[in-house]
């Protein structure tokens, strides 16, 4: 049986990255899947609504009918783009696959947005990453070399030519086989002709879970996305399974070698949602529990904790749990400015925290106050906070930072500037708060970010539990990529320097 691809290109939205926010580790990609329902497209608009936190620049769905894929994808935001009947009906199918992005590797154009489409001579695939792969260049380079032709600059893509071009019989063999070529990071679902291939990168970076719903099961990014279909939580994916998903059951198998995992730290810091579940872990209570032990290591004399809003929240309650501080929402945020209403012209700009938080001045006039943050990337952001700490009357600020300086780039699908502007690569932490203009700074140690999201005997250097290269550099896999690009640069200036 033939299939056939089907894609309408929907008028993009205003994208929906906030322009004024640039103090904050962007998020990755959020994936979503499902197989066997006949509701499964608004199933995936909706989970994708509840992981548009992890990427709001652009969203897409693919659903199999049984004989067409069909093909939605939108810059833009999940809710301005798939809510109508019409949008749902033109994707119909018992099967689908959905992704939200912010952009890690290539442009924020459509030709980038996810998932990405190929016709094999097997039959349709269609696949959505989150992650990112630290040799996507090299593999590029040698697929380009032996015929390929790229229609996108995403690493995804390069996963797609190596399914194409391997000599494996099976469709199953040929993405194992691909995969096993890749460095970095991937959770992944793609869609077939047979139905649903789920895969978690070995070291287990970018979190995937399994869910059911009346007997539909499903894929996704976080715990949230299943609390808002009404499915049930089966199980985490494991680093380095492969899950596929049949009118047969489910089938799973661990192809790639065992390694130690090492799932990414910050997504309990930061990306993932409060509410949802890693590892068996809430994230809402592990950052109660970080900013507990924020208040342990960094005590100050004070009159009240404040929470950055919305990421500083949950840490900060620990933080005064732990203290014995009252809590206090002393900075209001406003939740609509996510969307561009006006040009961030150099002066609207310089309005851009204002426009986001305001604050709340009856509980800060005369206060000495401690503010709670999740991390501090440029710093831009936090001093401007704390002049508006000021300048509502507090007579102190304090900033604790619940996690340690953020000191190194991420490779792995988190868009963090690089290594020059990120401020604890330039600064040590006086430094810091001279430059922010608090009257004191501290960051949670290591062994305290460790300890609370359950590892009792903190950071274990010859075995970490988490993958922390943001703070500490020790990055869990090899970074080709980076390294020939490092080896290039030092060509060129050899060259340069000695006139050649």
């Amino acid at each position: 049986m033939k299939t056939m691809a089907i894609e309408t290109t929907l008028t993009p939205a205003p994208l929906g990255t906030n322009p004024f926010d640039d103090d904050h580790l962007r998020e990755e990609c959020g994936v979503f899947g499902i197989y066997g329902s006949p509701d499964a497209t608004a199933h995936t608009a909706l989970g994708l609504h509840a992981l548009q936190h992890r990427g709001q620049e652009a969203a897409g769905i693919t659903a199999f009918d049984g004989e067409e894929f069909h093909t939605k994808r939108v810059l833009g935001q999940v809710a301005d783009n798939f809510t109508s009947q019409g949008v749902i009906d033109s994707l119909p199918g018992h099967t689908a696959i959905g992704h939200v992005r912010y952009s890690t590797t290539g442009e924020t154009v459509l030709r980038n947005c996810q998932p990405l489409f190929a016709e094999f001579a097997s039959g349709g695939f269609a696949v959505a990453h989150n992650g990112n792969l630290t040799n996507a260049m090299h593999l590029r380079r040698s697929l380009v070399s032996r015929g390929s032709i790229f229609q996108s600059t995403s690493d995804t893509e390069v996963i797609i030519h190596l399914i194409a071009t391997s000599h494996f019989r099976t469709l199953l063999d040929r993405v194992v086989d691909a995969l096993r070529q890749v460095e970095g990071a991937y959770s992944l679902v793609s869609l077939t002709r047979e139905g649903l291939i789920g895969v978690r990168d070995p070291l287990g970076v970018r979190p995937l879970v399994l869910g059911k719903l009346d007997g539909a099961y499903i894929l996704c990014s976080e715990t949230c996305a299943l609390d808002i279909i009404g499915a049930d939580y089966v199980r985490d994916v494991e680093p380095g399974e492969v899950i596929v998903i049949t009118e047969n059951g489910i089938e799973s198998q661990n192809p790639f070698p065992e390694q130690s995992p090492r799932p990414c730290v910050f997504e309990h810091v930061y990306f993932a949602r409060p509410d949802s579940f890693l590892d068996g872990q809430s994230v809402y209570e592990v950052r109660k529990r970080i900013g507990a032990e924020l208040a342990k290591e960094n005590p100050v004399e004070a009159d009240v904790v404040v929470p950055v809003p919305d990421s500083g929240t949950p840490a900060a309650i620990g933080y005064a749990q732990a203290s014995g501080l009252p809590f206090e929402l002393g900075i209001i945020r406003n939740h609509y400015v996510g969307r561009t209403f006006i040009e961030p012209s150099d002066q609207i700009r310089h309005f851009g925290v204002k426009l986001k938080h305001n604050a709340n001045r009856w509980h800060l006039d005369g206060r000495r106050v401690i503010l709670v943050d999740d991390s501090i990337v440029r710093g831009t952001t936090s001093m401007k906070i704390v002049t508006m700490m000021r300048e509502a009357g507090a007579r102190e600020v304090h900033m604790r930072i619940a996690s340690p300086p953020t000191a190194h780039s991420c490779f792995y699908g988190v868009d963090t500037p690089e290594r020059a502007k990120l401020l604890a690569a330039k600064m040590d932490v006086e430094s810091m708060c001279q430059h922010i203009g608090a009257d004191s700074l501290a960051f949670l140690s290591i062994n305290g970010l460790y300890r609370a999201a359950g590892q009792g005997d903190g950071r274990k250097t010859a075995k970490p539990a988490f993958c922390d290269a943001c703070f500490t550099g020790d990055y869990p896999t090899f970074l080709t990529d980076l390294q020939e690009q490092e080896e290039k640069q030092s060509q060129l200036s050899l060259i340069a320097n000695t006139g050649g």
